[in-house]
């Protein structure tokens, strides 16, 4: 997922990645062969807090692996399937309903 950031300035990202998004493009940037053991992911990434909502509200990779099924990927598209509800769950839980999701999407 992604979210357009507060226009403040020419210099600022075009939107924020967090969740999914973020993980994907952090693992684009490592050197991360796939099949790939829990271990060689979280060690490519080095153990890297990963955002799962706009506010940077972020987990560790170990720790978000420690709540999927399996602990070896044999594609990284298979990765980030078993991960994507394990970040829905963290940013469902601390966003504090929709009202409070809208107001994070808010530049004010």
């Amino acid at each position: 997922m992604a979210v357009r950031p507060p226009q403040q300035g020419g210099d600022d990202p075009d939107s924020l990645e967090f969740g999914i998004a973020a993980l994907d493009a952090r693992l684009d940037e490592s050197e991360i062969q796939f099949p790939a053991t829990e271990e060689e992911v979280v060690r490519a990434l080095d153990n890297a807090k990963i955002p799962y909502d706009a506010s940077g509200n972020g987990v560790a990779i170990d720790e978000a692996l420690s709540s999927v099924p399996s602990s070896e990927f044999d594609t990284e598209t298979e990765l980030l399937n078993q991960l994507h509800p394990v970040f829905e769950e963290y940013r469902s839980s601390a966003s504090g309903g929709f009202l409070q999701q809208l107001r994070n999407l808010l530049p004010f």
